[in-house]
């Protein structure tokens, strides 16, 4: 007597789900249905994004325009320019390296480059402590703040004019204002705007009243740390110097460096008030006291008509922005403190 072994029946096979390769896949039964099974999806490139992009374009154009025309066009032409001898009459002819040559021979080129580091040197600093002390007293709570902060800031919105630099030129001149505060103090008198060593520091007394713009951001910086900190470091008896030392200059290191870049760049491309302050019979001072760069520049490319050498001029002002400004980046890695994540 055996027993019957009988196996158990295969189950039926499951059917397989149905998936779509991707979003862009029609259904069956669509106008694109019908498709033989395992054949690749077409993705549907939607025109709506389309449209956009074309508008977004088409918004864009007016400063893609200027852009070519009035930037990128210009910066090539000035190229060309630096390499030949072009007074604007004439076509220019090609010379190669000669203006770079008679640029660095040039005892009136050298001066430049010395007055103008001596200005972005002493007014860059000055300028950027004067905001950030008016900022700190600003960030407290105080009746009419409002009114404070518009009227530290009017000066940055005046002071590049024409009219406050002819101001600012009859303030300094001999009798004027100044020179009656240096004789109330014993001081000696005769006025700045003639004297070719001290013309200069009339420039940096005006851009450090111009604090202004540099004030607002460094005020928003100042909002942005957390007063936790502060009340922390008071109940250890920290004092307020090192409150500002240790707290206040590392949580606003990325706003002071964004202060420093800007306005390190404006330095080097001061002109309107260095040329109208100085112009006394010449342009840009006596005994060329405030012959910043960009002052020789002009003079050599629309006083004298040496357009070519002109241009080679602002090609090397250019290297020479470009070169501090990649020294700044890399000496922020030292004492700029950023969030984690926020680099």
């Amino acid at each position: 007597m055996g027993a019957a072994v009988t196996s158990a029946p295969n189950p039926a096979p499951r059917p397989e789900r149905a998936t779509r390769q991707d979003e862009g896949t029609a259904p069956a039964g669509s106008p694109s249905g019908g498709r033989p099974p395992g054949a690749p999806g077409r993705t549907v490139r939607p025109h709506r994004a389309r449209r956009e992009n074309l508008a977004g374009y088409l918004f864009m154009s007016p400063w893609i325009a200027g852009f070519l025309l009035l930037t990128a066009g210009p910066m090539v032409a000035s190229l060309y320019f630096a390499f030949t001898d072009y007074n604007l009459f004439d076509a220019p002819k090609w010379i190669g390296l000669d203006n770079f040559t008679e640029m660095f021979g040039d005892a009136r080129w050298r001066t430049s480059v010395e007055i103008t580091g001596w200005y972005v040197v002493i007014g860059t600093p000055l300028k950027l402590a004067a905001a950030l002390g008016v900022a700190l007293l600003l960030n407290q709570s105080r009746r009419g703040q409002g009114f404070y902060r518009a009227a530290f800031y009017a000066p940055s919105l005046i002071g590049a004019s024409v009219s406050i630099a002819i101001v600012w030129r009859a303030i300094f001149s001999d009798g004027a204002a100044v020179d009656r505060a240096q004789q109330a103090f014993g001081l000696e008198a005769g006025g700045w705007i003639g004297d070719p060593d001290r013309i200069i520091y009339a420039l940096v007394a005006l851009t450090v009243w111009q604090f202004g713009a540099p004030m607002v951001i460094f005020l928003a910086g100042l909002k942005q740390v957390p007063r936790e900190l502060y009340e922390a470091a008071q109940v250890d008896g920290a004092s307020p110097w090192r409150r500002f030392w240790h707290i206040t200059l590392p949580m606003i290191s990325p706003v002071l460096f964004f202060n420093v870049l800007l306005e390190t760049i404006h330095s080097f491309q001061i002109f309107g008030s260095a040329y109208i302050i100085g112009s006394q019979g010449n342009a840009c001072g006596p005994a060329d006291g405030t012959l910043v760069y960009t002052c020789y520049l002009y003079i050599q490319g629309f006083e004298n008509s040496r357009m070519g050498l002109a241009s080679a001029m602002a090609w090397m002002l250019l290297l020479a922005v470009g070169l501090v400004t990649a020294v700044l980046f890399w000496s922020q890695r030292r004492w700029v403190h950023y969030e984690e994540g926020a680099r």
